[in-house]
């Protein structure tokens, strides 16, 4: 047992240093006045902004300034919660931070709809003016959202209804989160609680009667509550057609792709990409029931580790260094840049009570990339963290200093390449390495799971959301028995022969948060697919495909994100990204099978059955 520190217990060089935000506090309190006494320059523009360039341009550089203003003390109270949640006064300022932002995005909210009722002709005269030439961007993105916008009364009605759409999504995160009681799972080291966090590391544990235990208590409690779920994800799912009806779009899934101007043939391609391969996915299966010696593989057997986690020395300062080497394709001015932060004053490295859990970079335009990290020298997967935190911050440095700061911010659906960029550089610079059969071993199949988890299984999510959303927009009725029967039809397509589906897997399609936010997880699947070709580019190619990749990275928000994508070589519009991160988890499984299956290796011998015996 380990003693969590206190925050003042964490030497300062280990800290992040928010000084690229504010220096004193008080500069922090002086920003929020100001914020707040823009509210009253904000009411002398509704109405106005039609009257002549000059009212426009100077509404809309008064709305930059409180956009900046506000995320730069936004950051700031974010990044002093995150790093102790406990602290009363990091939760007074975010807090007041919240309050006064919340006032001003009010008196802001009415920007877009004013500009979307002003008459073509009067708005192609207003972006005659050369000096608009800066926010056309801005103004072009809030444009082509007017067929879409309806009348003030008709928006003003929808608007009111916010509150009560959020009823589904509240009543089933109270359910999940609050109100299920799994009770415990006893294991060889004694009973442990089964929440939704603990659910995923019991099924990795080596004891397969531990697993088993685990999924059916688990899965007895939605089981129990099957109906209420099912009516739950069903009001969403209507609620979802209904939006899109009102805003006169095609269908749900081309509502939900609009905000970043992707069609719906780029879904529809990776669902139909990935189902052309699953075979791969049963091949995979197939090493798993193999190397962990199980006659009848079960689906609580299919997170177990096929490879002991390693025991690593990694602290932090050569964690950094391995990070760095791997980056190296890059170039100096990557590299240096990203030394410099890594080990002055962007990344806060270690836990302490009241800090946030996990990982992540908060990119802002007037501040430093920050990076929120609970390090820990002797778990290898840490180290990918650092480099994928990374590459998100090194994303957002080379946007902040290729925009203006109202187009700069670059989407999710771009957020994921850069940083699995970053991973896959990674494996490929550890795999160049001397290492041990088993560090090769444990790397090959990580990377393997990490493809299969996030391009297998977030596509087969993103299929089940599109076959729930055309079954509603058909006139059908979505029942807890055909929610069922429909998502183990996907179960048996994705599994194979490989294992066994139990009756109760198929109430994953009702569990699954993420539905809530509908055709999100697609997302995932695209962004490793084109960071897999894009780092392809890179290793293999010269100076041209390394200046494509960064011409994606300094592109930020100025482009739609597959125009920025195409930008840097990548189609997403076509099979070939997707099947080329297919094709290098075929050679990766080639890589695994030869590694663990090889009986001249007294070291693979050694390795079988390390997950458990049946």
């Amino acid at each position: 047992m380990t003693t969590v520190p206190n925050r003042d217990d964490i030497p300062r060089e280990h800290q992040w240093d928010l000084g690229s935000l504010y220096q004193k506090e008080e500069q922090w309190e002086e920003d929020l006045c100001r914020l707040s006494s823009l509210e009253s320059e904000v009411q002398t523009y509704p109405g106005k902004l039609a009257e002549s360039a000059d009212t426009l341009l100077a509404w809309l550089q008064l709305q930059t300034r409180i956009e900046e203003t506000e995320e730069r003390l936004g950051y700031y109270a974010m990044l002093r919660h995150s790093e102790d949640a406990g602290n009363s006064e990091n939760q007074d300022r975010l807090s007041r931070y919240t309050q006064t932002a919340s006032r001003l995005d009010a008196a802001t909210s009415f920007f877009a709809p004013e500009i979307q009722q002003i008459p073509d002709s009067r708005m192609e005269e207003l972006l005659a003016d050369p000096r608009l030439e800066e926010f056309r961007i801005t103004l072009d993105r809030v444009l082509r959202y007017k067929p879409h916008t309806l009348t003030p009364g008709e928006e003003r009605i929808l608007a009111m209804q916010q509150e009560a759409n959020q009823t589904a999504s509240k009543a089933f995160s109270a359910l999940l989160d609050v109100d299920l009681d799994f009770g415990e799972v006893e294991t060889p080291e004694g009973p442990r609680s089964l929440t939704q966090s603990s659910f995923g590391s019991l099924l990795e544990h080596p004891d397969r009667s531990v697993r088993e235990r685990a999924f059916h208590q688990f899965y007895r409690s939605f089981d129990q509550h099957k109906n209420t779920l099912a009516a739950l994800y069903a009001g969403s799912v209507n609620l979802d057609v209904y939006r899109a009806r009102v805003r006169k779009f095609p269908s749900a899934l081309a509502a939900r792709l609009f905000p970043d101007d992707v069609p719906s043939r780029v879904y529809e391609n990776l669902l139909a990409v990935v189902r052309k391969n699953l075979p791969l996915l049963h091949r995979y299966y197939r090493i798993r029931k193999r190397a962990l010696h199980l006659k009848d593989p079960a689906i609580w057997d299919t997170r177990v580790a096929l490879v002991p986690a390693i025991t690593v020395n990694n602290p932090y300062e050569k964690a950094v260094e391995t990070v760095l080497a791997s980056l190296a394709p890059l170039g100096e001015e990557y590299v240096t840049t990203l030394r410099g932060g890594l080990l002055g004053g962007w990344v806060d490295r270690y836990e302490n009570k009241g800090k946030r859990s996990g990982a992540f970079s908060a990119g802002s335009y007037r501040g430093d990339p920050y990076i929120l990290l609970n390090y820990k020298d002797d778990t290898l997967r840490d180290m990918f963290t650092l480099t994928h935190e990374a590459g998100h911050s090194m994303h957002s440095w080379y946007s902040v200093r290729n925009n203006p700061f109202q187009h700069y911010q670059y989407t999710i659906f771009e957020a994921e390449v850069a940083s699995t960029f970053n991973e896959q550089l990674l494996v490929h610079h550890l795999m160049g390495q001397e290492q041990s059969r088993s560090m090769r071993a444990y790397l090959i199949s990580k990377h393997v799971d990490d493809i299969v988890a996030t391009l297998f299984r977030q596509t087969m999510f993103a299929e089940y959301e599109k076959l729930v959303h055309d079954h509603v927009e058909g006139g059908k009725a979505l029942t807890v028995d055909w929610f069922r029967q429909t998502y183990r039809d996907l179960l048996l397509a994705y599994f194979g022969d490989t294992l066994e589906i139990p009756d109760l897997l198929d109430l994953e399609g009702l569990r699954i948060p993420h539905f809530y936010r509908s055709f999100y997880v697609y997302k995932y699947a695209t962004g490793i697919s084109a960071a897999i070709t894009l780092s392809r580019r890179v290793l293999e190619g010269g100076p041209g495909e390394r200046d494509d990749y960064f011409r994606f990275l300094r592109s930020g928000g100025s482009r739609f994100p597959l125009d920025s994508l195409n930008a840097a070589g990548v189609d997403m519009a076509q099979p070939e990204p997707i099947q080329l991160a297919l094709d290098l988890l075929s050679q990766q499984l080639d890589l695994l099978e030869a590694t663990l299956f090889d009986e001249d290796s007294p070291d693979s011998k050694n390795k079988r059955g390390c997950a458990g015996t049946p």
